[in-house]
């Protein structure tokens, strides 16, 4: 009887649960939708702002039928032979400029940004001596019992000029910098005058520690009145110098001092030049305001002092700087020094964070506008600095790097995290479309959801072939022959990037960036600078986690005391994580190390490789902290395990050992199998499920199956370059993974979604290949649409090689031929084909009977022709177009000008590409390949059975 109950209740538990599989939502797959911010944006250089209402629509409208989001305005230096036609940063008819552009945006669907200056850093010639970038000098003298200083209490400042590609003497430069009438042509990079430097302090030490301050005892003319008491005595005289960079690459109207970036005052007397001028415009359409980095210090010394440091250290630190100068110049024991110049740049990295980027913040949001800003480089905490940033910005290739800005965006909740994509990608007209994407995809891979490219310069219509260009770029313009090309990588990554910023990171660990080992750590540099491209601080188990597939983000120490536990997960403003992994390091403050081991009390594990840092930075009450430390390190019960130790500590526990994998695996971390296959990848949280980001650029086909760490009930791929999607074919291996099935072609890029419920979908179909491919040999007929310098003749061939090789005329064409031939289909109607195009430069549109297949950009040229549009005759048109490159030879061949402007002009990316003028040629270069070099083949294919495959 009892049995039968049993049954009976098995039975409508059954029942149950088939009436509510039945009622399950099932879903059907869709795109995300598109903004103009899920596209990629651009930097729009505006050359001397020489631009003209008829032109920024017409370049306006180029940009938006291309698949542009919108636009960063950056003016930057003039063009020779237009200097009439300059229009002066920030002046009124500057303004009305910006302000019809802000209309025609608008009316197109595009965004604009706008970058503060003209050029880069922030400055301008309103910027006068008082407000510019400092530098410290000292000087040191010794006095014994009863001595009097004979000499002056002074630092002559040395006269310095550094130009951009010439020579310039001090001569031939005005004070103040401002009332010089030719900086354009003087393109001035760094400028110092021979001057006395003011006198900051005078402080006497001797060997008993006392201390007497001096500096009311020197008069104005640098003379000191003070007999030495008794014993030996050290003087140090600081000096604040003019560290004199001046603004890089600006325009007319902004040429200048860089700003004091450390200062307040200075900040905000940048910014007040744009109120004055914006006042009377409509600028309502403006998005954000943007910072093109730091790099203040890419020149000869540091900015490394503002006139209230004194003040400022002491107010954050606790004690007088000036009582500890030996420390800081590097004259007492080696601890007290390292103490000292820690805490030095720990002031400086605040103020830089405290008077210039929370300042320039707030002023944005008072014009209801938000900042973008590239923090790297700079020589302070940058997490701290990007966080504070509306939309972190980041450039350059190490995953490091960009992971800067990606963390800080990550873990305080930023919906967009931006890129300076695809500067100096390699030399001038030799960047591939299939770089750009590859370029994107690293972005991508690493956290970056806002592609902006580097650049397009504004050209006016009517200016010849190449039009206006800027020196470090892809040359992302009309004029370049892939333009029409580029709108199917401009859809990819609007595509890719409406997934990734509709989402949450998940990222399983916090690593924490132990930048206090870096402040410790004296060097040739007075400031360490942070977020260049190696990153070295923690490079080793950076590397280590990447290759392994061990996803994190960075995180500073201001950011670990904000972080929470709940259910053992930590939680950041933005995200959730499963641990905190320390690296080996010898510094870490107090304030961290408790808030570390809060959260381990609270549920969180926190792991530290190889040992729990002792070591307190900075000098003030340094001795009862570090005691502090000992005694919670002290308080802990280490159990040994294999490999390493354990401590539970009320909820959590706290892991220390030497490899960091198996601390993870124990810890419930595991990497994922796609980065040891060399793949690159994102994993993020999205409503509908866990979502991954794959892309192949191992130069190896994947066909396998993938074990993947996150997954969900269903899972669909999307293809972001051809807009298809289906239902993933996925299983459980025999350790219970989830694994999905991936065919991949180098170059390739799936997007991977997970859904808690039943998709509605058509199998995504994989695809086996034949042995035997037909190669096409009939006759091709190849026709010069568009480009030049002129429009050859057609061509018919069958024959398949460069067209550059053809003859001296299709030499130096650069731009787009039609190559057509016919083909036969005995079995048309029944099968699909790979078309294998071969060798093809660059780009390959592919038609099939009138109807267009797609656009290929490579590495990879194949595409399956479907077997609805095959015939038992078929024409096939591929509409192949080269790089730029050739017809860039025959003009250097010739000495054509197209190099006309001022500052840098058009510089080369390698030394061998140096003109004798100083620019860029490519008048050694041997004409480059060219068009449809093939064999073109066809391949059946046959879709695999994935019931079988399973």
């Amino acid at each position: 009887m009892i049995q039968a109950i049993n049954l009976n209740r098995s039975f409508i538990l059954i029942f149950v649960i088939l009436i509510f599989s039945s009622c399950e939502k099932t879903i059907v797959p869709q795109w995300p939708e598109q903004t103009n911010e899920t596209k990629p944006w651009t930097r729009w250089w505006w050359h001397g702002s020489a631009v003209d209402k008829t032109n920024l629509t017409a370049n306006l409208e180029e940009l938006a039928e291309a698949g542009f989001g919108g636009v960063e305005i950056t003016p930057i230096y003039d063009v020779k032979g237009y200097e009439d036609q300059s229009i002066s940063f920030q002046s009124a008819k500057w303004m009305e400029m910006f302000e019809f552009t802000l209309q025609e945006a608008k009316r197109l669907g595009l965004g604009v940004d706008l970058a503060n200056a003209s050029g880069w850093p922030f400055g301008g010639p309103w910027i006068d001596a008082e407000h510019a970038c400092k530098n410290v000098h000292y000087k040191k003298y010794h006095l014994k019992t009863g001595e009097q200083l004979k000499e002056k209490v002074e630092f002559i400042q040395p006269s310095l000029v550094r130009a951009v590609n010439k020579k310039v003497d001090i001569s031939e430069v005005k004070f103040p910098i401002s009332s010089n009438t030719n900086l354009q042509d003087l393109a001035l990079d760094q400028v110092r005058f021979e001057k006395p430097l003011p006198l900051q302090t005078l402080m006497a030490f001797n060997e008993q520690g006392e201390t007497i301050d001096l500096t009311n005892f020197v008069n104005a003319n640098g003379i000191l009145d003070w007999t030495a008491p008794k014993g030996n005595w050290d003087l140090y005289a600081v000096f604040q110098g003019w560290h004199g960079k001046m603004v890089e690459r600006a325009g007319t109207g902004g040429e200048g001092n860089v700003i004091d970036h450390f200062s307040e005052e200075a900040t905000k007397l940048f910014l007040a030049d744009f109120d004055k001028n914006a006042k009377d415009f409509n600028l309502s359409g403006l998005r954000a305001f943007f910072n093109d980095s730091y790099e203040v210090d890419d020149a000869y010394g540091d900015a490394n002092w503002t006139p209230r440091f004194f003040e400022e250290f002491e107010k954050r630190r606790g004690y007088d700087l000036k009582t500890t100068l030996p420390a800081l110049f590097g004259d007492l024991d080696e601890e007290t020094n390292r103490r000292v110049l820690c805490d030095y740049r720990e002031t400086i990295s605040d103020l830089l964070l405290e008077k210039f980027t929370a300042v320039w913040v707030n002023w944005a949001e008072s014009h209801k506008t938000i900042v973008r800003n590239q923090a790297h480089g700079s020589p302070a905490a940058i997490l701290d600095l990007y966080e504070a940033s509306h939309i972190p910005e980041t450039e350059g290739t190490s995953p490091m790097r960009i992971k800067m800005a990606t963390s800080a965006g990550h873990t305080s909740g930023k919906p967009l995290i931006a890129c300076e994509a695809a500067t100096w990608l390699n030399e001038h007209f030799l960047s591939t479309l299939a770089d750009v994407k590859q370029n994107a995809d690293n972005y991508l891979r690493n956290g970056v959801n806002h592609i902006v490219y580097h650049g397009t310069p504004y050209s006016p219509q009517q200016e010849k072939w190449p039009g206006w260009m800027f020196y470090a770029a892809v040359h992302f313009a009309p004029t370049n022959t892939w333009w029409n090309d580029l709108k199917v990588v401009n859809k990819y990554i609007a595509n890719c990037q409406s997934f990734m910023q509709n989402s949450t990171p998940d990222n399983d660990i916090l690593l924490y960036f132990p930048i206090y080992d870096a402040w410790t750590e004296r060097d040739r540099n007075v400031l360490p600078h942070f977020g260049g491209s190696n990153e070295e601080l923690t490079a080793e188990i950076s590397n280590e986690l990447l290759a392994r597939g061990l996803s994190f983000d960075y995180i500073s120490d201001r950011q670990i005391r904000k972080l929470n536990t709940s259910n053992g997960k930590i939680q950041a403003a933005g995200a959730d994580y499963k641990t905190i992994v320390v690296p080996s390091c010898t510094a870490i403050p107090l304030e961290t190390l408790k808030h570390l081991f809060t959260l381990a009390q609270n549920g969180s594990t926190i792991i530290f490789k190889n040992e729990i840092p002792v070591k307190v930075p900075g000098l003030n009450n340094f001795e009862s902290q570090q005691a502090e430390v000992k005694k919670l390190i002290g308080e802990l019960e280490f159990q040994p395990k294999e490999n390493y130790q354990s401590a539970t500590i009320d909820n959590g526990q706290i892991m220390v050992g030497n490899d960091v994998k198996i601390l993870l695996n124990a810890s419930g971390v595991y990497g994922e199998e796609l980065a040891q296959q060399e793949l690159w990848y994102n994993r993020v949280e999205r409503q509908e499920g866990t979502c991954y980001f794959i892309s192949n650029w191992t130069g190896n086909e994947m066909d396998k199956w993938i074990t993947l760490q996150k997954s969900g009930k269903t899972a669909v791929w999307f293809n972001p370059m051809n807009n298809t999607f289906g239902k993933a074919c996925t299983q459980k291996n025999s350790e219970g993974q989830t694994q999905v099935y991936l065919q991949l072609k180098p170059g390739e890029t799936l997007i991977l979604q997970w859904y808690s419920n039943q998709v509605e979908a058509e199998d995504y179909p994989l695809w086996e290949p034949a042995d035997t491919k037909k190669e096409l040999t009939g006759e091709w007929e190849i026709t010069f649409e568009k480009g030049g310098p002129t429009l050859p003749v057609s061509i018919k061939t069958n024959e398949l090689k460069s067209w550059s090789v053809q003859s001296e005329e299709l030499q130096k064409f650069s731009g787009t031929a039609s190559y057509k031939t016919n083909f036969k289909i005995a079995e048309s109607g029944d099968n699909n084909y790979l078309l294998d195009l071969g060798e093809v430069h660059e780009s390959a549109e592919v038609w099939l009977n009138e109807h267009k297949i797609g656009t290929l950009i490579g590495p990879v040229y194949q595409i399956i022709l479907p077997k609805e549009l095959l015939q038992a005759h078929n024409t096939l048109e591929l509409k192949v177009t080269n790089l730029m490159a050739n017809r860039i030879i025959d003009m250097d061949k010739n000495q054509v000008n197209y190099k006309k402007f001022y500052n840098i002009n058009f510089a080369a990316h390698d030394r061998e590409n140096v003109g004798t003028n100083g620019t860029f040629t490519a008048a050694y270069w041997e004409p480059l390949l060219s068009g449809l070099l093939g064999p073109v083949r066809l391949i059946q294919l046959t879709e695999k059975d994935q019931k079988q495959l399973k």
